[in-house]
């Protein structure tokens, strides 16, 4: 199984309405359409560019203003999924769920379905300025290409999250990322490199671009789009099969061969997955097994 990806390296900078943001969604779209991706990668926290709208009196929406422009949001990359027949990964946009604030992944179908991953781990800027809260479950998604995941920016950080999402059978992990500076940046990178060795899966990881000089926390930006493999003979001696200019406005499109995950996994030089040792340290299924077993007596 092979499938395309591009990852937008999103540009954030200061709209004065909502048709702007559409506009330049649709414009990277149309852009990836033009490559014949299967999947195109947004971004996280790429609707925070929606909080540069000046409205009455010069006034901008705040972080809980976010929410009201879900449907709109929805409606935008729903379309153009369909349109194009391609999956969009719509970056993350904050959304309210009996009146908490969830950073959440959201995946457009081409026929139109809508999956979403809230972030599992949140960072302390998230939690002390913004109130947002981490979601409670993880989820991977089948698609006609395979089946994925997608953990945002920190949620890469924590290895037992994404053994768990290889586990439960994803070879592609989707990381939408923000990061103001190259330290959260490197943190980001090196953390997805580290995945792919450890479960030898693919990562495709970008962050956004740019500033928004009016929105605290998002003034500035430090990104980079990549798509990142296993550190083995059929893949790149770097592990990097494409990555993009840092900091620029860009997109990037790569091929992902399966077949060549499944051939390493049992004769690559080293077989990380299947050779980690669950009787030194719980794997992911046994913890599962004991939470199940406790709870229910």
């Amino acid at each position: 199984m092979k499938l395309r990806v591009s990852a937008v390296q999103y540009h954030l900078h200061t709209i004065s309405s909502f048709q702007e943001f559409e506009d330049q969604v649709t414009h990277y779209v149309k852009t990836a359409a033009e490559f014949k991706s299967d999947f195109v990668l947004f971004p996280e926290f790429i609707t925070t560019q929606l909080m540069s709208i000046k409205g009455e009196g010069d006034e901008t929406p705040t972080i809980q203003d976010l929410p009201q422009f879900t449907l709109a949001y929805h409606q935008i990359f729903s379309t153009l999924a369909k349109q194009h027949g391609m999956h969009i990964i719509g970056g993350t946009h904050v959304i309210e769920q009996e009146g908490k604030l969830y950073n959440v992944a959201h995946m457009f179908y081409p026929d139109g379905r809508i999956v979403g991953q809230p972030k599992l781990h949140i960072t302390p800027t998230e939690v002390d300025e913004w109130n947002i809260h981490g979601g409670d479950g993880l989820q991977v998604f089948d698609t006609d290409k395979g089946r994925v995941a997608v953990l945002t920016c920190y949620d890469i950080e924590f290895p037992e999250i994404v053994r768990m999402a290889k586990a439960m059978g994803a070879d592609v992990i989707f990381c939408p990322s923000c990061t103001d500076d190259s330290h959260g940046f490197h943190r980001v990178r090196y953390s997805c490199h580290a995945r792919t060795i450890e479960n030898q899966v693919y990562v495709v990881t970008t962050g956004t671009v740019g500033s928004l000089p009016t929105v605290d926390f998002m003034r500035m930006n430090y990104g980079q789009a990549a798509i990142i493999t296993p550190n083995d003979v059929p893949f790149p001696q770097r592990g990097i099969l494409i990555e993009g200019d840092i900091n620029n406005d860009m997109i990037i499109t790569g091929d992902l061969d399966l077949s060549l995950l499944y051939e390493v996994r049992e004769a690559g030089s080293v077989t990380t997955w299947r050779d980690r040792r669950s009787d030194l340290y719980p794997d992911w299924e046994q913890l599962t097994n004991k939470d199940n077993l406790l709870r229910n007596g």
